[in-house]
């Protein structure tokens, strides 16, 4: 990764307003912009045991994803996500990452893990 973001919190996740969203179904979180995504993945320390890998219950190589996000490589960042799990939009739907790979994100130790 060329730079480090060494900022302690993340990248706030745009949200639909309480006002709009009591009115539809549709996802609360809007997701990130490819700016937004890089920026959160340039906090990314890429520690040299991974815990957020061990933390993983599918072992994906998130240092090497979140790497290919930093760069604005999206397509390899697919590929590194998918090398391990064949449905990571759905896995990632579902999956308690807050308990799991994030959960055992150094940067977590002092501020908040990086958003995986």
């Amino acid at each position: 990764m060329a730079k480090k973001n060494m900022s302690l919190t993340k990248v706030p996740m745009p949200e639909q307003a309480p006002d709009v969203r009591n009115k539809n179904f549709e996802e609360v979180a809007l997701g990130y912009t490819a700016e937004m995504a890089m920026e959160e993945a340039e906090r990314c320390l890429n520690c040299k045991n991974k815990p957020c890998v061990s933390g993983c219950p599918v072992n994906v190589p998130i240092p090497g994803f979140i790497e290919k996000v930093a760069e604005g490589d999206f397509e390899a960042a697919y590929e590194i996500i998918t090398s391990e799990n064949a449905l990571p939009a759905i896995c990632g739907r579902v999956c308690p990452q807050e308990n799991q790979c994030e959960g055992k994100c150094v940067r977590g130790i002092k501020g908040q893990p990086v958003g995986i």
